[in-house]
């Protein structure tokens, strides 16, 4: 009873450490002051700013379209490394298993070094001096830290579905393509889309790789790509970081809230009726 008691006190300790810092911000999105811990009385005015603001509209904008692009990418690759490895014999599915962990717990600093010293060599000696940096070498930073993780999503949903059906859909006369897209990939989707999200929350936050990659495109046309994150430390090195952030930090909060009530919500419902289906079935 005591060890429970101290289990639960921990887990909200933890809580609360994780989420005052998010709270506050939230409170302080509706005053206008400078800075947070100066409440200059209820306001809702950082929110039409926020969407004024064309720097923070632009970095947000940017931010989103590396995101979703990179996560699909991410996916299409995670998921298809997943499955031909699943489906390979033991010792190749071990080396890619292998070749897969080390961006997992490698140094985020020593992927971003690489990729950087890679497209440095390859505009000096393969492309005579070009100046590869761009939405391109970004796009692939993302890709490269963001694919592994689509990976383990994905694999340890093949690894619970059930090795037969591939083969007993061959043997009802499917090609193997229809049988991959109509028998595997519907019972991995819950791994796909985890991966997914998982991948798309790498990158929305992702800064080192960010900042070492980036170089002219997007919405900020001839100018280097600001992301969010490249955004704030910017203009944490001039002064404080500008109001209207807090505004964005809420909707952003309240967004991501939203989508993992609505992902709960729709498994539970889901389970529950698959549930209820047997039960009926066992009935009869």
């Amino acid at each position: 009873m005591v060890k429970k008691i101290f289990a639960q006190i921990y887990i909200w300790l933890i809580l609360l450490i994780m989420y005052i810092p998010i709270l506050v911000l939230i409170a302080f999105s509706f005053t206008t002051s400078e800075n947070v811990g100066v409440w200059t009385g209820f306001s809702f005015d950082l929110y039409p700013s926020l969407f004024q603001d064309s720097e923070i509209m632009a970095a947000l904008g940017n931010t989103l379209i590396i995101a979703f692009i990179s996560s699909a990418v991410s996916v299409l690759l995670g998921t298809s490394g997943a499955i031909g490895a699943f489906y390979s014999k033991r010792r190749a599915m071990k080396v890619v298993d292998s070749i897969n962990q080390i961006p997992v717990v490698n140094a985020e600093i020593v992927m971003a070094l690489s990729l950087t010293v890679m497209f440095v060599f390859l505009g000096s000696y393969i492309f005579r001096g070009a100046n590869l940096f761009s939405f391109w070498t970004l796009l692939i930073g993302h890709v490269v830290l963001s694919a592994p993780f689509v990976y383990l999503s994905v694999k340890p949903k093949l690894q619970q579905m059930d090795p037969n059906l591939y083969e007993a859909a061959l043997d009802l006369g499917a090609t193997p393509r229809s049988a991959l897209y109509r028998v595997v990939v519907p019972e991995i989707l819950p791994g796909i889309l985890s991966g997914f999200l998982l991948a798309f929350t790498l990158s929305l936050d992702d800064f080192i790789i960010t900042a070492f990659t980036r170089g002219p495109g997007l919405l900020n046309g001839q100018g280097t790509i600001e992301t969010l994150s490249t955004l704030v430390q910017a203009k944490i090195k001039k002064g404080p970081i500008p109001p209207e952030m807090r505004a964005l930090t809420t909707i952003i909060f309240l967004v991501v809230l939203a989508i993992v009530v609505g992902v709960t919500l729709f498994r539970y419902f889901k389970t529950k009726k698959s549930v209820s289906k047997h039960r009926r079935g066992f009935a009869r």
